[in-house]
């Protein structure tokens, strides 16, 4: 189920070749950026869906904090996968994020994070099952929490720093908040989607990933009044380059009974060269058709809200950036410490 490390390959590659020349009909009228959708319940996960590393292995719930506890918070970010892999994507600045926590009273210490549950690739890209006409997601993401912060993982080639602290009602009110956050917002979406590299292009697709929890974390702290310290933080984001979107249809709508069978087959065709490959001749003619599609025909399907977009892409197509986004502004309440 690992095809992550694959899949990326060929799209970072596939965005070093040339111009983009087609054109595609635009939209109509839509908020830009599609807002993130949240769901009333976390569905359960289908068996199919296997993770090579299990999610969140030694988690446990949230403490309740005593009231008149002073509790530390971390800024934790290391390069992915720097378990397996050390420093060699943070040369790139693919890194992830998490949060750590320290209590006074006890001496505890916790880390938060917000993660894949069946690694990055199968969020990112769907299987193609035999017998099944639309493409198979195992997209699910969730927040971990456990005791402890593992000090090499996060120090060795990251950052672990303090930058800001809370009471315990602070924390316990923050643990309210992340229940529902992780109850209601259940699906990784990678990508990031906007007009150009300028910094007031238009946006049409937030991400949700690591980060992004990170930072609604850091902005609810610090609209229960958490001060946070003048640090700069910078996070990763992957960004594809497309003109406006064109909004194609849910699954049902798609691949259903009376769906678009021209459609349908398109979407499956797009979506069949980002396999895992264990050949290196498969990959090499599964790099050529993403450069063909991808780039030569500025074509690219997208999954986000479980709905299928066309995105007319154009140059530079795909960029890995990381951009400073900064702490939040706070001022302290009535559960300040």
């Amino acid at each position: 189920m690992g095809a992550g490390r694959h899949c990326r390959l060929l799209l970072l590659l596939a965005a070093a070749w040339g111009p983009c020349f087609s054109g595609a009909v635009r939209s109509s009228q839509r908020r830009w950026p599609v807002p993130y959708r949240r769901f009333d319940y976390r569905p359960k996960t289908d068996p199919y869906c296997q993770a090579r590393y299990t999610f969140c292995p030694t988690g446990s719930a949230i403490p309740v904090m005593k009231e008149e506890d002073v509790i530390e918070v971390y800024r934790l970010q290391a390069p992915v996968w720097e378990f397996k892999y050390g420093d060699l994507l943070g040369h790139l600045k693919i890194m992830h994020d998490a949060v750590g926590f320290k209590s006074s009273l006890t001496g505890k210490n916790y880390t938060m994070e917000w993660y894949e549950l069946f690694q990055l690739g199968n969020c990112t890209f769907p299987h193609l099952r035999p017998g099944m006409d639309a493409p198979f997601w195992c997209n699910q993401g969730a927040a971990c929490f456990f005791e402890g912060i593992d000090d090499a993982h996060w120090k060795e080639n990251g950052t672990l720093v303090l930058v800001t602290t809370i009471s315990g009602t602070m924390f316990n009110e923050m643990a309210k908040w992340v229940k529902y956050d992780n109850e209601t917002g259940i699906y990784y979406e990678t990508w990031t989607v906007q007009a150009s590299p300028d910094k007031q292009s238009t946006v049409w697709f937030d991400s949700y990933e690591c980060s992004k929890f990170i930072l609604r974390t850091y902005q609810k702290l610090a609209d229960l009044g958490a001060v946070f310290k003048k640090i700069q933080t910078n996070y990763t984001s992957i960004i594809l380059f497309s003109g406006e979107p064109i909004y194609l249809g849910n699954e049902t709508s798609i691949f259903g009974p009376v769906g678009n069978k021209t459609l349908a087959a398109a979407i499956r065709d797009f979506y069949s060269p980002f396999k895992p490959h264990h050949r290196v001749g498969e990959f090499l003619v599964d790099l050529l058709k993403i450069i063909d599609r991808v780039i030569l025909n500025c074509q690219f399907y997208l999954f986000y809200n479980l709905e299928y977009w066309f995105l007319p892409m154009k140059f530079p197509y795909l960029k890995i950036v990381y951009e400073e986004v900064p702490l939040p502004i706070g001022s302290k309440t009535s559960f300040g410490v």
